[in-house]
């Protein structure tokens, strides 16, 4: 465990009225990742079931992996609090800002893991609280623990614990794995590197800071740049392997060719600003950080509609 300042609460816990505190455990959670890997999973229960699964396993697996997100996020809070202090991005995290004590963050994330194996177990199914336990070891360990500050490949196989929603979704519904959900699994995967390399190169001084080696704190922009559209076009082609493999509709392809184009060009885009100019507020990262977001939400949506309009 990294070094830090001393682990209990600081003049901020002292000020911070019960509102406060709340929101610093909601903060270590991190909501907005949470809601990305719920736009994983329920759309894939659809597609699983061929229709409208049923809204009690919906509920069961979306509080369920709810908590196991909120788990692996708060754990590494807990871990990197000495680097989140110094990064300007997330120097307003409940610890740093001392809110919530290392301790009290290390057990709410174990609550939080424990709840979310009992709920998956009982109410979904033990293959899927499998796969979510060791999504939430993977990110964890691997990413938090090993990768991330050893090697600029951190956020590529990091990455892994982010595409197993999809698992989990499909094993929700069918309590079994398939080729179809490893598609999907896949095209998070490749979808993982350019969506953060975009933040990162936003945010390269913070992590140059802290000796955190993302790509863009060790490569050129135009390298990042160029790296990002490999990944986006076997993003895109993986993608669209769903169709042949799951035997989708003619929806489901054709969102995915619309959306794939409209990514692959602003990545494309992207890439040409940075040749020209190594300068942030040119090559202006976070468009194309913001087009990843909404590429994987419509993607996924069209995978949910596909058998119903289908």
């Amino acid at each position: 465990m990294p070094s830090t300042p001393s682990g209990d609460a600081g003049p901020d816990a002292g000020r911070a009225s019960f509102r406060d505190v709340v929101a610093a455990y909601v903060g270590l959670t991190k909501p907005r990742v949470i809601e990305l890997l719920l736009l994983t999973t329920v759309p894939v229960m659809f597609f699983a079931e061929r229709g409208i699964p049923a809204l009690g396993l919906v509920a069961a697996t979306v509080v369920g992996g709810s908590l196991s997100a909120g788990s692996a996020s708060a754990f590494n809070c807990v871990y990197d609090r000495d680097i989140d202090e110094q990064m300007r991005r997330t120097r307003r995290r409940a610890l740093p800002r001392h809110i919530v004590s290392p301790v009290s963050a290390l057990v709410f994330a174990t609550v939080l893991a424990v709840l979310s194996t009992v709920v998956l177990a009982v109410w979904v199914n033990w293959l899927s609280a499998a796969l979510s336990l060791g999504a939430n070891a993977f990110y964890v360990i691997v990413y938090t623990m090993i990768l991330k500050r050893r090697t600029t490949q951190n956020i590529v196989w990091g990455g892994l614990a982010g595409c197993f929603p999809a698992l989990i979704g499909w094993t929700a519904v069918t309590g079994e794995l398939a080729w179809t959900p490893v598609v999907l699994f896949l095209v998070v995967f490749f979808w993982t590197p350019p969506h953060t390399w975009a933040l990162a190169l936003r945010y390269r001084e913070d992590y140059a800071g802290v000796d955190v080696p993302m790509l863009p704190v060790v490569a050129p922009a135009d390298v990042v740049a160029r790296q990002i559209v490999i990944y986006s076009w076997v993003m895109v082609a993986t993608s669209l392997l769903l169709w042949p493999v799951a035997g989708t509709s003619w929806f489901y392809p054709l969102a995915a060719t619309v959306l794939g184009a409209v990514f692959l060009v602003e990545a494309h885009r992207m890439w040409r600003r940075a040749k020209a100019s190594d300068q942030l507020s040119d090559i202006a990262p976070m468009r194309l950080f913001h087009h990843s977001n909404l590429y994987l939400s419509l993607l996924f949506v069209a995978v949910a509609l596909d058998p119903l309009i289908g």
